[in-house]
């Protein structure tokens, strides 16, 4: 397939978003600065190399990830400043969403270098569409912690905002999380989004104690999935025993005014009623820091 002519580009950094899935969706403009730019800036190479073969464009591809950006970084800034057109891709969406990319950008921009965005598609934005959930105000979150106490503390954390939350979750893991976010984040609806605009597309919706006795069952699915969570149905209850229970799962992550302000903020409690009760399980007895407590 012989390529079309190159577009006249504007010297910078292009940071250009690439298919999720299907190689079809990629924009007529993304294919211009593809076909276009001085030299491609990818994640994983094999996988833009692929894509560049569908599309029947050749062009010198550069790699950026996480394990070299300190040292390439620095020379694509340099050729940066000597008129080159870079594209940045990732292996699949919008560059900087949850992978590599934004050292480059803020030091490009810092230097006055022209940093243009080149929009397309995004997992995060097709599961929320799909999901059936409210949009109006969402909250993508990338990936949870690995370590089960940082995650409950972070789903915690997530649960006091009143907005429909979108993250990353491995198959492995897509059980017991789902299991956590119905505990923490109580009866709330989801959608369990899973190989998007792929041949095998799934979209499952539910309350979340449903969809993970559901993957508990049928175990780990395959591909790349996406969580979308309804907001907030109402405020948790405020009983002393649920407040003591929130508290022990975010105490040992976070400081006690923090602490409290969250598990405050979530229930719908008098935040000096849950600093003096975070500060009694604590184990604290500094007066003047009790004394410190936000009146409401």
């Amino acid at each position: 397939m012989a390529e079309a002519p190159r577009a006249t580009l504007s010297a910078g950094l292009y940071i250009t978003a690439t298919p999720i899935g299907n190689a079809s969706d990629i924009t007529l403009r993304a294919l211009n600065v593809l076909r276009s730019c001085d030299a491609i800036i990818a994640e994983d190479t094999r996988v833009t190399s692929r894509l560049l073969a569908i599309h029947g464009i050749s062009r010198p591809l550069l790699i950026y990830n996480d394990h070299n950006a300190p040292a390439v970084r620095p020379k694509l800034l340099q050729r940066l400043r000597e008129g080159a057109w870079l594209a940045l891709v990732s292996d699949a969406g919008t560059p900087l969403v949850s992978d590599p990319g934004h050292k480059l950008v803020t030091a490009a921009q810092a230097e006055g270098i022209a940093v243009h965005p080149v929009p397309g598609p995004s997992a995060a934005l097709a599961a929320l569409t799909v999901s059936g959930l409210p949009s109006e105000r969402f909250l993508f979150a990338g990936f949870l912690p690995a370590k089960t106490g940082e995650r409950r503390a972070a789903l915690a954390e997530l649960g006091a905002i009143p907005a429909t939350l979108i993250v990353f979750e491995s198959a492995q893991r897509l059980a017991g999380t789902l299991h956590e976010m119905a505990e923490i984040l109580g009866p709330r609806e989801a959608a369990v989004t899973r190989e998007l605009t792929k041949f095998h597309e799934e979209v499952r919706r539910g309350p979340l104690a449903d969809l993970a006795a559901h993957f508990e069952k049928a175990g780990p699915p395959k591909g790349e999935i996406t969580l979308v969570i309804g907001p907030p149905l109402e405020k948790i209850e405020a009983n002393p025993a649920r407040i003591d229970e929130l508290l022990a799962q975010v105490l040992p992550f976070m400081p006690v005014r923090a602490a409290s302000t969250l598990i405050a903020d979530l229930t719908g409690a008098s935040r000096r009623a849950v600093y003096t009760r975070a500060i009694a399980l604590k184990g604290a007895t500094d007066k003047d820091d009790v004394g410190g407590a936000s009146n409401e």
